[in-house]
Order: C-alpha cells, then sequence, then structure tokens
C-alpha cells in the first residue's frame, strides 16, 4: 500500500509536462449487473480466492492502464470500454495514457467507497481538452458525483441550411440564410445519456438500455419537464438549443473547416447511423467529435430543437428562434436506423410524441 501511494505521488510530479486530462462524468454501483459473476469466463479470483469486483470503464481510447493496490487482476478491451477486475476491498483506481495526466480515482468522492466481492460499477470518464480550450469547457455536477461536461461555443456568424457541399438537398433545408448568434452559449458535449435521465427523472424510458447510452423514447415535452427538475437540481438554467444554436454548433462553431457532416465528410467517422449500428444505439462519444469537440451531433439518436417548425427565408437573421407556433417541434441529427444525414438535415416531430430514436442535447446559455 505505501509503495502505490507512494508511486501515485512520483506520477503527480510528472505529469505536469501532459496537456490533456481525463474526467470522471460519473461513478456508481450497477445494481443488478451480474457481469462480475457471470460464468465461465468473466469470474476473476483476488489473491484470496474472492470474487473480484468488476469495474466497466466507459472509455473510447487505446492503450490506457490501470493500478491499483494488491493489483489489478484482468482488464478487457470491450467496444466502448474496459472491464478491469478489482480485489474487493479496493478504494482507489489510477488511470495512465501516455497522452494524458495520470487520474487518480478515490472512491470515496462519489460515494461508493470499497468495492464488493462480486459486484459491478460503472465508471464514466471523458477525454478533456487542451489546456488552450480549457477555459471553453464547462463542468456543472448535478449529484452523486455525476457531471454535465458542456462546450462553450462562442459567438459568430454561418450560413445555415443547404450550403454548396450539400448536393440535392431537401426543400425544406432550402434556402441557405445567413444567420448571426452575438452571445456565446455553452452546449453538451455528449447527448443526454440514460444514466443522467434516470438520476433526474427517476425513470428510464429508452427501449434499449445502458447508462452510456443516449436516452430515447422521449417527447419534446418530456424534455421539458427533465430540463425543469434538472434546474432544479443544479440551480442553473439549461434548455434545448435553438436550431441555429444547434447547427452552428454542429458544424463546428467558427472553428469549422466545412465538412457535411459534423466533424468529418465521411458519415461512418463521426456517426452511428444505419450502416454501421446493428440496430442499435451506442456509448456516447465512440465516434470521432467535431472541430468543437462536440460527439454525436449526426447519428446515435435525434435531437430536440427549441423551435417551432418553420420554414426558411432567404432574409438574414440575429439570434433566430423560430416561429411562434407550429404543427412540430424540430429534431436535427440523424439516428442510428436513418442513412447519412448532412449538417443542414431536419426534421419535425410533434411535441407530445415519444420514439426510441427520439433524444436530446443541453445548451446553458452565460
Amino acid at each position: 500500500m505505501k509503495r502505490f501511494f507512494t508511486l501515485c505521488f512520483l506520477v503527480c510530479l510528472v505529469s505536469l509536462g501532459y496537456s490533456q486530462e481525463l474526467l470522471v462524468k460519473s461513478f456508481k454501483l450497477s445494481e443488478g449487473d451480474l457481469s462480475a459473476r457471470t460464468p465461465p469466463c468473466a469470474i476473476r479470483l483476488d489473491n484470496n480466492d474472492k470474487i473480484c469486483a468488476l469495474v466497466k470503464v466507459g472509455l473510447a481510447l487505446d492503450g490506457v492502464e490501470f493500478e491499483c493496490s494488491g493489483g489489478v487482476k484482468d482488464v478487457v478491451k470491450k467496444t466502448g470500454e474496459y472491464w478491469v477486475y478489482m480485489p474487493k476491498g479496493n478504494s482507489m483506481l489510477r488511470i495512465l495514457h501516455q497522452d494524458y495526466v495520470p487520474l487518480m480515482i478515490n472512491f470515496y468522492d462519489y460515494g461508493v467507497g470499497k468495492l464488493k466481492s462480486g459486484a459491478t460499477y460503472i465508471l464514466s470518464l471523458s477525454r478533456s481538452i487542451d489546456n488552450d480550450d480549457k477555459n471553453k469547457t464547462l463542468i456543472v455536477p448535478v449529484k452523486n458525483g455525476f457531471n454535465i461536461e458542456l462546450v462553450k461555443v462562442e459567438s459568430g456568424s454561418f450560413v445555415m441550411g443547404a450550403t454548396s457541399e450539400i448536393q440535392n438537398p431537401y426543400s425544406w433545408e432550402k434556402p441557405a440564410h445567413k444567420v448571426i448568434l452575438t452571445k456565446d452559449y455553452y452546449i453538451g458535449k455528449y447527448e443526454v445519456t440514460q444514466s443522467l435521465w434516470q438520476l433526474v427523472m427517476e425513470n428510464n424510458p429508452s427501449s434499449i438500455k445502458g447508462e452510456d447510452l443516449p436516452v430515447g423514447n422521449v417527447s419534446w415535452d418530456d424534455c421539458q419537464l427533465f430540463i425543469a427538475k434538472l434546474n432544479k437540481m443544479t440551480g442553473r438554467k439549461f434548455r434545448l438549443p435553438t436550431e441555429a444554436e444547434w447547427e452552428y454548433a454542429a458544424r463546428g462553431g467558427n472553428k469549422s473547416r466545412g465538412t457535411l457532416y459534423s466533424g468529418s465528410s465521411a458519415y461512418s467517422d463521426v456517426a452511428w447511423y444505419e450502416g454501421n449500428s446493428n440496430k442499435r444505439p451506442h456509448p456516447v462519444g465512440t465516434k470521432k467529435a467535431n472541430e468543437l469537440g462536440l460527439y454525436d451531433m449526426n447519428g446515435n439518436v435525434l435531437e430536440f430543437c427549441q423551435d417551432w417548425w418553420g420554414n426558411y427565408t432567404e432574409s438574414s437573421q440575429i439570434n433566430p428562434i423560430g416561429p411562434n407556433s407550429g404543427p412540430t417541434r424540430v429534431v436535427r441529427g440523424g439516428s442510428y436506423i436513418a442513412g447519412a444525414i448532412s449538417v443542414a438535415g431536419r426534421g419535425g416531430v410533434s411535441a407530445n410524441i415519444r420514439s426510441r430514436v427520439l433524444g436530446l442535447c443541453l445548451v446553458l446559455s452565460e
């Protein structure tokens, strides 16, 4: 134990030269998950022949190493996560990668304490941000160690709708028109996950369950209730993005490279869709991010906007919020059962309609 914490201190000293960090989004016991006890291949024993605890570490990054007191017994790389088998009684885990500051996690900080034999835990991580961009990221604590990570989108102007790189656009994506956003805002780095929805609403309406999967099967009305409860819980003023805010962020804001999709002109780089999803959602943040560091702006689940549906006009607009009323609410981004949708793709859904592919991302105004 003494050697373990001495090494931790030395690691902290040498870590000062790193430019990127790993951040804890949430850490908790996964009630009812029997993965650590499921024979024959999943069971691992510690030095006392007790069944190890299993920590499922959600992190889409190769070359990660794990250390703990008594030694990690096994690490199994899965799609978008690592299964880390640890001796019971451990309360700390160190995570190492050559490009990131070593991360030491004290389980007591998240209300977990010492690991139990045969129990399964979910540890959700995110990759930060270079030092130059740290002032553009906001971490909002919710409760029980769960945080929401948001990325700052600086004000600016862009051409919204069917721009020149989009071939054969739909009529409702036209005409392209200039939009000016005069205020900075923060937008969620990830789609709202099932674990966050469960934490706030104490239910999970998604048809395909998974803590790091985007929440689905929610209506626009449901999203408003969720946001109201989240705001009461955090003391913040979250909301859905306007359609203009969504598209500006999806295009990369003032860092946009003019790609056809959010972060790439190759859809499979950035999106889970009918061509690669196996007809199911995938953990958020496991595809390539766009220029702002935002994930899943294309694919996975559709994301509601605040706006009523309305047709575009050619005139320039400043901070547009859509029409005052309408038949449907705007959804953007495509889904895991749809084909490729450009960064200008848009649709409309009645405010009370739920679907397995309907989800949301969050915006927080300064």
